[in-house]
């Protein structure tokens, strides 16, 4: 399937910044109010290509490649979503933006969600997709069956990095289309995503996500004991998750818009780039989205 390049082609500035004792690579557009893009696995902050023109003719579009992915330091340690929390945080400083509304989407949702609850005042909007925030009730449906297969698998200490080595490629490119059921992503992205997790190292960062999980969902816990999330939120699902994050986020959050995209894969910013700007733009205008 052929992918034409987005019209919207804002002039993207790599810039390396120091945070938390890394080096984030971040891609910078535009100007405006700041909007964060976290993405997930196995992306990196080329996720947003379709999303980043059209977002940075009205804001300051801020998208790091997250700890351990694509051209940030990969670090021994601090994949848990405190840490991963305050690289942001970090970033931020030193990018002199006070505040920004953040977009996440996988194993950069329940960074955002815990970023937005310890840092309320940095938080001015909250869009969040396609991913289960720890342990909170409400995830009960999606997960009747166990967790996705590849949970368990990367959980494992040294085990996926080591099966996976040489076949990285063929490893990458099933989340790739699985994760647009079987559309496909631009040859440039695809490229890209299977060059930034190729080699031990690069799959290590990776499955260090996973094997945070635990202390990931024990901070949330904690968060939402003593806090509620009170930044305004839209969360977003498709397929497969659903609308399973936003029954997590609902007993916790003073204001909070669901929304399915129907037809859509996990990877909903390459998948339904313009369904997703459809919510997004609106959202971050503060404009009714239900």
């Amino acid at each position: 399937m052929s992918h034409p390049r987005p019209l919207h082609c804002a002039p993207v500035e790599l810039r390396q910044i120091e945070t938390n004792g890394i080096c984030a690579n971040v891609a910078v557009a535009g100007s405006g109010p700041a909007v964060v893009l976290l993405h997930g696995f196995p992306h990196t902050w080329r996720l947003w290509s379709e999303i980043i023109g059209p977002l940075s003719a009205r804001y300051r579009v801020i998208a790091p490649d997250l700890r351990g992915f694509g051209a940030t330091s990969r670090a021994s340690d601090g994949y848990d979503a405190g840490t991963l929390a305050a690289d942001i945080a970090g970033i931020l400083d030193a990018l002199g933006e006070p505040t920004a509304a953040v977009v996440a989407i996988d194993a950069g949702t329940p960074v955002a969600v815990l970023l937005a609850l310890r840092y309320p005042d940095l938080v001015r909007r909250l869009v969040v997709m396609e991913a289960l925030v720890g342990t909170l009730p409400g995830a009960e449906d999606f997960l009747v069956a166990g967790p996705p297969w590849w949970f368990g698998f990367h959980s494992v200490p040294g085990l996926a990095e080591t099966v996976l080595l040489g076949h990285e490629a063929r490893y990458i490119a099933w989340f790739l289309a699985t994760g647009t059921r079987g559309r496909g992503v631009r040859e440039d992205i695809h490229d890209a995503f299977i060059d930034a997790y190729t080699g031990a190292d690069a799959l290590r960062c990776a499955f260090s996500y996973y094997r945070a999980l635990p202390t990931s969902a024990h901070q949330i816990d904690q968060a939402v004991a003593t806090h509620r999330l009170t930044t305004p939120t839209l969360a977003i699902g498709a397929h497969p998750v659903g609308n399973a994050l936003e029954r997590q986020l609902r007993p916790i959050a003073d204001d909070l818009t669901g929304h399915v995209i129907p037809d859509c894969g996990h990877i909903i910013p390459l998948d339904r780039p313009q369904e997703l700007l459809s919510l997004v733009m609106p959202f971050l205008a503060g404009e009714q989205t239900a």
